[in-house]
Parts: C-alpha cells; sequence; structure tokens
C-alpha cells in the first residue's frame, strides 16, 4: 500500500463504521480531488484509466476500482462520506 499516494486498503474503504451493514457495496463522492472535475467511468464507453475504476480526463487522474488514486496530480482518494442503508431498497448519505 505504500506507493499509493493516499494508501488505503479497499477493505478498509468499504468497512468503516456504518459501512460495515453492507461490505460488497462502495459508495463514493464522484468528483476529483484534484480540481474537481467529474472523472469517467460510469458508463460502459467511458475511459477508465490504467486501473479499470476511474479516469479524469481534466488533468489525467487514474482511480481503481475502490476509488483510490493510482497515477496523475489528484492527492487523495475519491471521497467515501458517511452513509448507513435504513432498508434493504434505501440508504441514506450524509
Amino acid at each position: 500500500m505504500s506507493p499509493l499516494p493516499d494508501p488505503e486498503t479497499a477493505t478498509k474503504r468499504v468497512t468503516d463504521t456504518a459501512k460495515k451493514v453492507r461490505p460488497e457495496w462502495l459508495i463514493m463522492i464522484g468528483v476529483c480531488t484534484h480540481l474537481g472535475c467529474v472523472p469517467l467511468g460510469q458508463k460502459p464507453t467511458d475511459a477508465r484509466g490504467n486501473y479499470g475504476g476511474w479516469f479524469c480526463p481534466c488533468h489525467g487522474s487514474h482511480y481503481d476500482t475502490s476509488g483510490r488514486i493510482r497515477l496523475g496530480p489528484a492527492p487523495l482518494n475519491l471521497e467515501v462520506p458517511q452513509y448507513a442503508f435504513t432498508s434493504d431498497t434505501q440508504v441514506r448519505i450524509g
């Protein structure tokens, strides 16, 4: 993990606090941590960068499938907000 700009295991990103309820989910804020652009990767045809996750076309940041910054100028991983599942079909974010 040490070569990552913002070291954090994929497991930690989905198992902190309220997130323990559904570790198979990863809810993130889709805003690049460099200058606030919206990374590509939501659509099947989008560029996903070198690590198969998200790619910011503004300045070239590459995020992996856990939203961790792997390459480019972004200093931090994509943010994982506080959230809690309130039922089997609803999640409260914030």
